[in-house]
């Protein structure tokens, strides 16, 4: 098979993931420790030191810590000389993927690595203990910095009390239900179903952070270790941040595997991947419940790949919150029945901020490889379900060579927002809504409404018996009325 494939398609020979759990925030290694333990698990995964420290081009998705490039520290610890690039918060991780094999492809360099990690886990040990951490401190600039083009929520969603991701999702989560034609408490008992499905597989993910199990009503319900941040979303139903994980990929030409000997089972290749990357606040879509570009980005990868949903033998929707994996799942034309990760999700794989795909990536190449000629699919999520990204993978190589696609172009035209304004005054109809809490109390109900002018507009209440409404029976389609950024029954 080898002999039929181009030199310079792009392969997955190497994945390391790192997984640190130290109580003692004097004892645990900062991020860029993890990255660089994770890049040499790559390494030893594929029998390859030399490979390692040949990579010509390293890419980092930017966390919360502090490094200015930490591409040139990795590199420099791992004896490569490389170009080095550093993706913003707003850059999908696929991105970084594609940016590895693209360049592959090209025949402009022979071995890429993509590395991240986060060491919030030791940061919140360090505040609990009352001690300080530090992480080496650099001033070097990357070679290329990856940057979005715009934020990611606007004025009018902050005036009414949005500024947190759960919130976003939960407005996108109500209009999923009323979408599905589900009442409240139904849609409950079954995205806490899907959940507890989650924490199942997390159970036999050895780099999984929770791997205890949890039952569907302990997620459902709040309680003193779960409360609810934004109905009907509690901790559990939450991407997990205070995790020390990293995660590794290795990615070189066919020419330089078989150059460096690694082993044909150990080849993972990426047969498509595809991306949108345009931004539109959530107050204006047109369709709460969807994404057009997610429709497209994954309907153009899986066309690339020359496979259909039905030959996915694995799948892995992001899992921010549960809306993200639904929203996916019903663009793709997935059953909502199947499993829909591999690593456990946010919530039990552990979700290190801006470096999660790069996990579940790795779990995915372990699996494929565990059962070859196997395809997989992992998606990516940038901001509020803001940019949509997409990979195909498998053992067996794209006979078309590995394809490229960014669809932004095709779903700014396909969905144009509406225009989102302040309104003093004015009705109009719910299309998404949640409860905002404080602790164990509801603080603000924030609404999406789409005023009579056909504008949209984003406004709070804050009465215990409106909250106590929007909680409790169906609040989507809700006729309101609007006045200096309140809403009320109309």
């Amino acid at each position: 098979m080898t002999d039929q494939l181009a030199a310079n398609t792009p392969v997955l020979v190497g994945i390391g993931a790192i997984n640190q759990r130290e109580a003692d925030p004097a004892k645990a290694d900062e991020a860029l420790k993890l990255m660089i333990r994770a890049a040499q698990a790559a390494a030893e995964d594929c029998g390859s030191a030399e490979l390692l420290s040949s990579v010509e081009r390293i890419g980092v998705p930017k966390g919360v810590w502090g490094y200015s490039d930490p591409a040139r520290l990795v590199a420099n610890a791992i004896g490569a000389t490389a170009t080095t690039v550093l993706a913003e918060i707003g850059i999908l991780q696929q991105s970084l993927f594609a940016d590895a094999c693209r360049e592959i492809q090209a025949g402009r360099i022979d071995a890429a690595l993509v590395v991240g990690a986060e060491a919030k886990f030791r940061q919140l040990q360090a505040d609990i203990q009352g001690v300080t951490v530090t992480e080496t401190e650099q001033s070097d600039s990357p070679d290329i910095m990856l940057e979005p083009e715009q934020e990611i929520w606007s004025e009018v969603e902050s005036a009414a009390g949005l500024g947190m991701p759960v919130g976003f999702y939960a407005i996108m989560e109500s209009a999923l239900r009323k979408a599905l034609g589900e009442d409240v408490e139904a849609h409950r008992d079954r995205v806490a179903a899907l959940y507890e499905s989650f924490s199942e597989v997390a159970k036999s993910n050895p780099h999984a952070w929770n791997r205890d199990g949890m039952e569907a009503a302990a997620i459902r319900n709040a309680s003193a270790k779960n409360r609810m941040l934004a109905f009907p979303y509690t901790k559990y139903h939450n991407t997990q941040w205070n995790v020390d994980q990293a995660g590794a990929l290795l990615f070189c030409s066919v020419a330089k595997a078989e150059a460096m000997g690694i082993p044909r089972e150990k080849w993972v290749f990426p047969l498509a991947s595809t991306e949108s990357n345009y931004m539109v606040n959530t107050s204006q879509r047109v369709d709460l419940a969807g994404s057009a570009g997610a429709r497209l980005a994954g309907e153009k990868a899986l066309a690339l790949a020359g496979v259909s949903v039905e030959d996915l033998d694995l799948l892995e929707m992001y899992s921010c919150f549960p809306s993200a994996v639904q929203i996916y799942a019903r663009e793709l034309g997935v059953d909502l029945g199947r499993q829909l990760t591999v690593t456990g999700g946010m919530t039990f794989g552990g979700g290190p901020l801006n470096n999660y795909v790069l996990q579940s990536t790795c779990r995915m190449a372990e699996l494929l490889r565990e059962q070859p000629g196997s395809k997989g699919l992992v998606t990516s999520v940038s901001g509020m379900l803001t940019k949509q990204g997409f990979g195909v993978w498998s053992t067996e190589p794209n006979s078309a060579g590995f394809g490229f696609a960014d669809v932004t172009a095709q779903a700014k035209t396909e969905a144009p927002p509406i225009e989102l304004v302040a309104a003093d005054a004015g009705e109009g109809d719910v299309a998404g809504c949640t409860v905002l809490y404080h602790g164990d109390n509801p603080l603000r109900g924030v609404a999406v409404v789409t005023l009579d002018n056909g504008k949209r507009t984003v406004a709070y209440n804050d009465d215990a018996a409106v909250m106590a409404e929007m909680m409790s029976s169906e609040y989507c389609g809700r006729r309101v009325a609007i006045s200096e950024g309140r809403f009320s029954p109309a």
